[in-house]
């Protein structure tokens, strides 16, 4: 009895092991979309006012938490019994992320000047109804497009345990997704919270010294980086596109094979064209619709 007590715990140990290597070999090979689900959320989850900017990211993280919990299962019955849901998914998915990233250059170029309806961050004061408003647009915003990059990171993280049993399968994969929310919105946390370290570190140095410059370096730091953010995030969401359709449409696949560039730069192609592509379908239908129905168009 005892020594089939210690057999099994001895076989728990051995699997844990093996659960732990291949979660980190799972990691790896998630680490591209990973630094872009980072990009793209840091980007996301800025621009709220200082009281509000940790409630959001929570907010934002229970969503993303909560995204991983319906695609895990979903995901795993999928790859079992109707593989090509899973690709149709993924495909859906980038052209969403193409269209979001286009359709910000677009916004950029065309209407730079006008006033960004979805930032919290404005010289005029917002009344705590425009404030919730302004603020539930961004999470869900943001909660929508963790939810398809979190498809592509369990897609990425169960295509390298494939062919294993299934508790290997959820195991592997659950560590990478906890290690997804907490690693990405735990490092954003830190970031929209820069400044306010800043502001501790010049308190504590007295206005001079080291840690007076180092404070004052965080806080002149932060606007340079959010911007940053929001240029990579941008970036990120169509090289993420790019990437979901060069790999998982054949034709695409076959023809970007025969150009002679580099996968990155191939792949920003692709996912720029087909977010380009949808933007105009987008306009055209918007504008067709006002036509159809101006009334209707002009109350939403």
């Amino acid at each position: 009895m005892a020594s089939g007590f210690f057999a099994l715990l001895d076989d728990i140990a051995v699997l844990m092991d093996d659960v732990v290597a291949m979660s980190k070999i799972s990691t790896k090979k998630t680490a591209g979309i990973l630094g872009d689900d980072l990009a793209v959320n840091a980007e996301k989850a800025t621009g709220f006012v200082a009281s509000r900017e940790l409630p959001v990211l929570w907010a934002i993280t229970k969503g993303s938490a909560l995204n991983k919990l319906i695609i895990l299962p979903v995901a795993f019955l999928l790859s079992a019994f109707l593989p090509i849901a899973v690709t149709i998914a993924l495909v859906l998915g980038g052209l969403y992320l193409a269209y979001e990233g286009v359709e910000k250059i677009y916004e950029y170029i065309f209407h730079r000047n006008q006033e960004d309806a979805h930032r919290v961050y404005k010289a005029k004061p917002l009344t705590k109804e425009e404030q919730k408003a302004a603020e539930k647009k961004k999470i869900k915003s943001a909660i929508f497009t963790d939810f398809i990059l979190s498809v592509e990171i369990v897609i990425i993280a169960l295509g390298t345990v494939l062919g294993r049993d299934i508790l290997f399968q959820i195991l592997v994969v659950s560590i990478v997704c906890i290690i997804a929310t907490v690693g990405v919105y735990g490092i954003v946390a830190l970031i929209v919270r820069m400044d306010d370290f800043g502001y501790k570190l010049v308190k504590l140095g007295n206005n001079k010294g080291v840690l007076n410059f180092i404070g004052n370096f965080l806080i002149r730091a932060l606007p340079i980086l959010i911007k940053s953010l929001a240029v990579i995030g941008t970036i990120a969401l169509i090289l993420v596109a790019g990437g979901i359709f060069v790999h998982n449409i054949e034709a695409i696949h076959h023809y970007t094979d025969s150009i002679n560039l580099h996968n990155t730069l191939k792949e920003f192609i692709v996912g720029f064209i087909a977010g380009a592509l949808v933007v105009i379908l987008v306009k055209l239908f918007k504008f067709l619709a006002s036509k159809i129905f101006p009334k209707k168009m002009e109350t939403n």
